[in-house]
């Protein structure tokens, strides 16, 4: 069994393989305070429900996959890799790891990892040229080109931070849910916020995908849009441009990168 983990700003997400299938996932928060001995316990209270895993930290597991936005969590991962699990081959995505897709930016050690990873995923999964939508604390847009190369991208306020901020700042509007509203036109203030979020990022994906698509093909119809993130959900019936839904698309490619160099260790 590999274990992968992908540590967001806000959201960690743990994904289970059994070979290429995906067997078990979970979703918890991000807490940059939490040790190494507490991310052990953890791990070890969600893995240790699976029937497929022994009791013990560790049983079952023969391989680690890491990608992490927040440096001071992914310190503390690798302590838990080695602590923890000290005997399993574990690949932490890092500069020197081998991912198979070359990167193309001004500085390519600010690219976040999660971006690289899901490139990665994409490639394999759909070719290129391709653009990745993810759905996470940032909206984030991340071009592959047909030759398989990281090119570049765009950054945007997730949906998320974009209702707490609503929230905090307008003097009479609130945090509300993220939900689809009975119709385009608000008939309350939540059913307006709501219209707003929803509309109005599925308008902001369309109008980004299609500029981006532009640049990175001569036919933006050869060009393949993937979603993914945990938000991705709300705005895929709103958006007219996305071809497919990964869910797992970074877990798929951390797969992938455990896959290129656990046998160079």
């Amino acid at each position: 069994m590999l274990l992968t983990i992908d540590v967001g700003n806000t959201h960690t997400v743990l994904g289970l393989f059994d070979g290429e299938d995906i067997v078990e996932h979970w979703r918890i928060s991000t807490d940059s305070r939490r040790t190494a001995d507490e991310l052990a316990v953890l791990l070890q209270g969600l893995m240790g429900m699976h029937p497929l895993l022994g009791d013990e930290l560790g049983d079952g597991i023969d391989g680690i996959a890491i990608c992490a936005t927040v440096p001071s969590v992914l310190h503390e991962l690798r302590e838990v890799t080695r602590r923890y699990y000290g005997d399993v081959p574990a690949v932490l995505v890092e500069p020197g790891v081998k991912t198979g897709v070359p990167i193309l930016t001004d500085h390519p050690k600010e690219v976040g990892a999660d971006r690289i990873i899901n490139s990665v995923a994409a490639v394999e999964l759909y070719g290129g040229p391709a653009i990745v939508v993810d759905f996470g604390t940032a909206t984030t847009f991340d071009a592959v080109s047909a030759r398989g190369e990281y090119v570049g991208g765009v950054i945007a306020p997730g949906i998320e931070i974009s209702v707490e901020a609503l929230g905090v700042k307008g003097a009479q509007l609130r945090k509300i849910e993220v939900a689809r509203p009975r119709s385009v036109i608000g008939k309350n203030t939540v059913e307006a916020m709501q219209s707003g979020i929803v509309y109005g990022f599925a308008g902001q994906v369309d109008g980004v995908v299609n500029r981006m698509a532009r640049e990175l093909a001569t036919d933006p119809d050869d060009v393949t849009v993937i979603a993914t993130g945990g938000l991705a959900p709300m705005v895929l019936g709103e958006s007219s441009v996305i071809d497919e839904h990964e869910p797992w698309l970074t877990l798929i490619g951390l797969r992938l990168v455990y896959e290129r160099n656990v046998s160079r260790m």
